[in-house]
């Protein structure tokens, strides 16, 4: 089986410039998803939704055309599609010929889609088509302003994944969004870091906004792919704090002109709107 470092990701890559769907690296979701405690059926519902900034082509004359993609990636497909071998990938359309974006969304499709082992959703938009929105936090509550203690606590001054951070309140149910700029953790095979600005929204007792913060802090020194990142805190709210329903969805800034956006939910609240984050 091959794993992340079988990939591109920090090795010396040629530039392809003519279509190679063959670049496409896939990297199998089960391995992550049983290191907690993960199985069938899932807890959860949701996407990664990635956006493509650097997205070209040739028309048939030869003339240059370029795009934005956003490509929808069902958590329950058996593969994620490693980030660089993405990259690589759309860069082989560059100089390769399309008679419209229509028949590039059809390839892409259907490349993305075998490598991923199931369906991806595809859209490709022309610049005066893009969406253009940012994310909006209105009526959420930024946990970023706590005054928290990150550095004298152990295990904490390590900066790995803490669960023991999370906790409820014995007040009455609520339902609330709390975010964080604060996210940050490491690529798995090259050791750079990943940024990104995580929300949580939620209904049930209410969960402790300081502990909360520390909990997402303590990803800091962590290595391990966006989509793993976004489950593995899932999965710790879900059994730290019970929630009656939970939606979690970060939103890393881009890498190689490719953001990740991955959404995991009980199936109560709906993914929010592919709307950009100001850091994105």
């Amino acid at each position: 089986m091959r794993t992340e470092l079988d990939s591109p990701l920090g090795k010396p890559a040629p530039y392809t410039e003519q279509y190679a769907p063959e670049l496409l690296f896939p990297i199998p979701r089960a391995e992550k998803r049983r290191e907690i405690g993960l199985t069938e059926p899932l807890p959860f519902v949701g996407e990664d939704v990635w956006n493509a900034y650097e997205l070209s082509w040739l028309d048939a004359k030869g003339k240059p055309a370029v795009a934005v993609g956003r490509f929808r990636v069902p958590a329950t497909t058996p593969n994620l599609i490693e980030s660089k071998s993405l990259k690589l990938y759309l860069n082989s359309l560059n100089q390769t010929s399309f008679p419209d974006a229509d028949a590039v969304a059809v390839t892409l499709e259907k490349d993305l889609s075998a490598a991923s082992g199931d369906k991806v959703g595809v859209e490709v938009f022309l610049p005066e088509a893009v969406p253009r929105r940012f994310a909006s936090f209105s009526g959420s509550d930024c946990l970023d302003a706590l005054d928290i203690d990150c550095d004298t606590h152990t295990p904490y001054a390590s900066y790995a994944p803490e669960p023991g951070f999370l906790s409820v309140t014995e007040a009455p149910v609520v339902e609330k969004t709390l975010y964080s700029h604060l996210l940050k953790s490491n690529c798995p095979v090259t050791g750079q870091p990943d940024w990104a600005t995580i929300s949580v929204r939620y209904r049930g007792r209410p969960i402790d906004a300081a502990g909360l913060l520390r909990y997402i802090v303590s990803f800091r020194r962590y290595s391990e792919f966006h989509e793993q990142c976004v489950e593995r805190i899932y999965c710790d709210l879900l059994k730290r704090c019970a929630p009656e329903a939970l939606a979690v969805c970060a939103r890393y800034t881009r890498r190689g002109g490719i953001d990740i956006n991955p959404f995991r939910s009980n199936g109560e609240f709906p993914p929010p709107p592919d709307a950009r984050e100001v850091r994105q």
